[in-house]
């Protein structure tokens, strides 16, 4: 058989599922797609999406570092960067930032200290490495 990754999923800790919720699913526009506790008044795990961004978020100690990086790809920085910026969110007003070698860049710090570095490539990826 054939090894083939099908997808690569971050998880990210919370501490805090209503601080969670008000920046991925209010400000940075995700759904939640599912929720898991293992019993009522324990820790959540869930999902959170976004086209084909997909985050887990948990509360499970020892599940995640606080302070994680995720870089995703995106199409469309600059309307994102407009659509966030047009949201009442007094936590965050992140900027575009351009790198040559890069393409062009939006950082932006969850609730916990998680970094969500979208990046939109100035170049076409060939698949070649």
């Amino acid at each position: 058989m054939t090894v083939f990754f099908r997808r690569t999923i971050p998880v990210l800790r919370i501490f805090d599922l209503a601080k969670a919720l008000e920046f991925y699913v209010d400000y940075l526009g995700c759904s939640v797609d599912w929720e898991h506790r293992f019993a009522e008044g324990l820790p959540v795990y869930l999902q959170v999406s976004r086209g084909d961004l997909v985050l887990h978020l948990s509360e499970h100690y020892g599940d995640a570092t606080p302070g994680s990086a995720v870089y995703a790809e995106v199409d469309g920085v600059g309307e994102l960067h407009a659509e966030l910026g047009a949201k009442h969110y007094p936590y965050l007003k992140p900027g575009l930032e351009e790198d040559a070698r890069i393409g062009t860049i939006l950082e932006l710090t969850d609730p916990f200290g998680n970094r969500i570095r979208l990046v939109q490539p100035d170049f076409v990826d060939s698949g070649d490495v």
